[in-house]
This record gives C-alpha cells, sequence and structure tokens, in this order.
C-alpha cells in the first residue's frame, strides 16, 4: 500500500476571515518564527488580530464557539502575501483547518502550504461572497471541497474551484507528499544511500 497521502476531498464547516491581503504577519506573528517546532502554533493563528478585535469589543472568527471545529477557511485576495514563513501554514493547519479557499493567494504561502498537503482552491469574489454570507449564517453548515470535480459546495450552493492543474495532480495522487514517496520506494532509497561514501563511509587510498 502507498504510503503517499492522496487529498481528494476536504468536509466539514467553514469559518470565513473576510479581508483582502492578509499578511504571513498577520497569520502568525513573527515572535513565533523563533520556536524549534510548530508544536503549539495553532493557539496562536491571528494572535494579534484576534488581540485587537477583542479589545475594541468585537469577536474575531476564529474565536467564536460555533467556529470552533471548521475544517475549511474562506478568505478573500492576496491571502498569506508579506515574508516567507511556512509556519503561517503550519499555524493555520494545527488549528484545524484542512483546506483553504480564497479569491488569491500569495505565491509563497501557496507553495508552502502545498508542500503540507493543506489544499488552496480559488473562487470568484461573488462566489465567496456567498460563501462566506452561508458559513456565517450557519456555522454548524457542511461544506465539501471535491478537488477532484473542483467544486466547493455548502447547502443548495455549488461554485466551481480552480488551481493549477500541476497541483490538483499531486493532491489527487499523493505526489505532494515527498516523505510518503520516499517511503514507497524505501528499499532503492537504501541502495542509493550505500553507495553514497558520505553514508556508508570513505574509502581512503
Amino acid at each position: 500500500m502507498s504510503q503517499a497521502s492522496k487529498i481528494t476531498r476536504v468536509v466539514g464547516p467553514a469559518v470565513a476571515v473576510r479581508g483582502d491581503d492578509i499578511d504571513t504577519d498577520r497569520i502568525i506573528p513573527a515572535r513565533y518564527l523563533k520556536t524549534i517546532t510548530f508544536d503549539g502554533l495553532g493557539d496562536h493563528v491571528f494572535e494579534d488580530d484576534r488581540q485587537q478585535l477583542r479589545e475594541r469589543g468585537a469577536v474575531h472568527p476564529f474565536d467564536v464557539p460555533a467556529h470552533r471545529g471548521a475544517a475549511i477557511l474562506l478568505v478573500q485576495e492576496n491571502f498569506g502575501c508579506g515574508s516567507s514563513r511556512e509556519h503561517a501554514p503550519q499555524a493555520i493547519a494545527r488549528w484545524g483547518i484542512h483546506a483553504i479557499v480564497g479569491e488569491s493567494f500569495a505565491e509563497i504561502f501557496f507553495g508552502n502550504a502545498l508542500m503540507m498537503g493543506l489544499p488552496c482552491a480559488t473562487a470568484s469574489r461573488a462566489d465567496l461572497d456567498r460563501l462566506m454570507a452561508a458559513s456565517e449564517a450557519n456555522p454548524a453548515l457542511e461544506f465539501d471541497l471535491d478537488l477532484e470535480r473542483s467544486q466547493l459546495t455548502a447547502g443548495d450552493i455549488a461554485v466551481p474551484v480552480t488551481m493549477p492543474e500541476a497541483v490538483r495532480t499531486s493532491l489527487l495522487t499523493g505526489n505532494w507528499d515527498a516523505t510518503g514517496l520516499l517511503l514507497d520506494r524505501y528499499e532503492e532509497v537504501e541502495r542509493v544511500a550505500a553507495k553514497l561514501p558520505y553514508v556508508s563511509g570513505w574509502n581512503v587510498v
């Protein structure tokens, strides 16, 4: 059986975070970049935004108890812009999100998300407005992101989603999972490693 993880669909409630150009520093503040592992980052995702809203008497969507079990994050334009940090998609995923659907994504954020198997699909702003409104009106509403059909459904709403075909294929086949692919061909990895002098030892003449 293949060890690579195929991702064909993500099903569950959604949470909407509105606003264009939400950068990586807002997703996970830079002070958390010194962590040695990604453990615990989910507790600090959008931390400064959440704190600022609390101080104004408002509530960030990630602090709404009804959204705590959300599996899909809905965002708007240029999500994940700013400095490159894989901590950003890691923090989102460790909060519990398994896929993100937005109007557009910053290229580096998109790549970092793919490397950890966090699909980022795009939809039109009009469709996202309908999906966000549906999620906010009914936090328990189940969303179904079907990567094989390139479609996101929620109740009576069904909208097309897109992503580069090579990315979609890598998620569907499991090729995004470099560790899984290595485990699938572990005997070949061992044969190659045995020929490497810095693994098997140098032959000094």
